[in-house]
C-alpha cells in the first residue's frame, strides 16, 4: 500500500501537470477561452457512455494486469502529444483526438486502480485506504500545478507531458510487485463463494464474478442507499462544490479582489482538501446519513460565504468548507466501493462514473446561468438553500416512511405466521 501511494502521488502530480499545461496549450494554439473548455470537455465525454462498458471490463479482467496495461496506453498517449508538441506538429483537430483517447481509457483505468488499491488493505480498512487515496490526490494535485509553472518556464511544454508519460510508467512498473493483503476484500469474496459452493450449490449455477453490464446497472437502480448517494451528491454537485468558478466571480467582482487574492483562496481550499482528506481516513464506518450531513453543513457554509462582507472572512468561511467536502468526498467514495458485493464493484463504479460525467458536464453551465441571473453572492446563497432545503427534505420523507406490520392470525401456529412474514 506505502508503494501503491507512492506511485499514485507521482501519477497525479503527473496527469495535473499535464492538464495545467494542456489549457495553456490550447489557448496557445486557438486563443480561445471557450476551446479551452471544449478540450476538457471532449475528454470528460466518453465517460458518459462508456464507464459502464469500463467496470464491466474491470469485472471480468485480471484486475492487476487491467490497471498495468491501462496505464501503459495513457503513457504512450502523453509521449505521442509530447513529441508532436516538441516537433509543432500538433494542432486543434489532434489535441481533441489524444483528448477523447485519454477519456477512452480512463473509463478502464480509474475504476481498475480504485479497487486495485483496496485490494492491498484487509477489509476493514478499505474506508481508511480510500482516505489516503484522497489525500494523495490533493497533494498530487498541489505539486503538480505548481510543478506546471517551473517545466514549462525552464524546459518547454512538451517536457511537461514527457513527465507525466514517465509518472505513468511508474505506475506500471510497481504494480505486477504488489500483493493482496490477508483479508483483502477480494479474498473474502472468493472464501464466501466457496462456502456457498459447499453448502447450497448457488454459487456453481451462478458464476461469481458475472460481467452482465445490466447486472450492475440492476444492482445500483435497486439499491435504496446507492440512489440516496447519487441523489446527495448530485444535488451537491450542481448547486455547489464549484468553487473555482463562484468564488473566483465573488472575489474578482463584489469583493473587489484580484488574480492575488484568488490565489489565496485557492490555497486555502487546497489545504482544506488535504485536512479533509486527513481526517477522512480516519472514517471507519461511513454512511449516506455522514455524507448528507456533511453536505448540508457545506451548504451552510456556502451561503455563509455568499454573505462574506470581506476577503477576509471569506478566506476564514473557505478552509472549513473545503475540509467538509473532502470529508464527504471520502465518506460517499467508500460507500460506494464497500456497499456492493465483491464481483460487482467494477460496474457500480462504471455506473457512477456515467452519471458523476452527467454532473461535471452539466452542473458548471447551469452554475454560470444561476450568476448570470442572481449575481455571484445571489448564486453562492440559492445554491446552498436548495441544497439545505433538498436534503432537509429527503430526511423527513425517509423518517416518514411507514413499513406496513405483519398480523398474526389466531389460527395460525405463531412459528407458522413469523417463517410466513420472513
Amino acid at each position: 500500500m506505502r508503494w501503491w501511494s507512492v506511485a499514485n502521488f507521482v501519477s497525479n502530480a503527473g496527469t495535473w501537470m499535464q492538464l495545467t499545461v494542456q489549457n495553456l496549450l490550447v489557448l496557445q494554439i486557438t486563443g480561445s477561452a471557450a476551446a479551452t473548455g471544449l478540450s476538457m470537455s471532449v475528454q470528460a465525454a466518453p465517460a458518459l457512455l462508456m464507464s459502464v462498458l469500463g467496470g464491466a471490463a474491470v469485472d471480468r479482467w485480471p484486475r492487476k494486469l487491467t490497471a498495468a496495461v491501462s496505464q501503459a496506453l495513457l503513457a504512450v498517449i502523453a509521449f505521442t502529444t509530447a513529441t508532436l508538441v516538441a516537433l509543432d506538429r500538433l494542432d486543434m483537430t489532434t489535441l481533441m483526438v489524444l483528448a477523447a483517447v485519454t477519456g477512452m481509457v480512463a473509463t478502464v483505468d480509474n475504476p481498475a486502480c480504485a479497487l486495485l488499491g483496496n485490494d492491498l488493505v484487509p477489509a476493514e480498512d478499505v474506508p481508511s485506504a480510500i482516505g489516503v487515496g484522497a489525500l494523495v490526490f490533493n497533494a498530487g494535485r498541489l505539486a503538480g500545478a505548481a510543478l506546471a509553472g517551473v517545466t514549462v518556464g525552464f524546459l518547454g511544454t512538451a517536457a511537461a507531458y514527457f513527465a507525466n508519460g514517465f509518472s505513468f510508467l511508474f505506475v506500471t512498473a510497481v504494480i505486477p510487485f504488489l500483493r493482496p493483503a490477508a483479508g483483502a476484500v477480494r479474498q473474502a469474496a472468493v472464501r464466501q463463494a466457496a462456502v456457498g459452493q459447499a453448502g447450497v450449490g448457488r454459487a456453481a449455477r451462478r458464476p461469481a464474478s458475472g460481467t452482465s453490464v445490466r447486472e450492475g446497472l440492476a444492482f445500483f437502480a435497486r439499491r435504496p442507499r446507492l440512489l440516496a448517494l447519487a441523489g446527495v451528491t448530485g444535488i451537491s454537485a450542481v448547486f455547489g462544490r464549484n468553487y473555482g468558478l463562484t468564488l473566483a466571480v465573488l472575489v474578482t467582482g463584489p469583493l473587489a479582489g484580484g488574480a492575488g487574492a484568488f490565489g489565496t483562496v485557492s490555497t486555502v481550499l487546497a489545504a482544506g482538501g488535504i485536512v479533509g482528506a486527513v481526517l477522512g481516513a480516519r472514517l471507519r464506518r461511513p454512511s449516506v446519513r455522514l455524507v448528507g450531513a456533511l453536505a448540508a453543513t457545506g451548504a451552510l457554509l456556502q451561503i455563509a460565504a455568499g454573505l462574506s462582507p470581506s476577503l477576509a472572512m471569506l478566506v476564514v468561511l473557505v478552509l472549513p468548507m473545503a475540509v467538509v467536502e473532502s470529508v464527504s468526498d471520502t465518506a460517499g467514495t467508500a460507500v460506494l466501493q464497500t456497499d456492493p458485493p465483491a464481483h460487482l464493484r467494477g460496474r457500480v463504479l462504471g455506473v457512477w462514473g456515467s452519471i458523476g460525467t452527467v454532473w461535471s458536464l452539466g452542473g458548471p453551465p447551469a452554475l454560470g446561468l444561476l450568476m448570470e441571473l442572481a449575481g455571484p453572492r445571489g448564486a453562492l446563497i440559492t445554491g446552498g438553500a436548495v441544497i439545505a432545503l433538498s436534503l432537509a427534505s429527503g430526511h423527513l420523507l425517509h423518517r416518514r416512511r411507514v413499513t406496513t406490520p405483519v398480523a398474526l392470525t389466531k389460527d395460525a401456529a405463531p412459528q407458522e405466521a413469523l417463517q410466513t412474514a420472513a
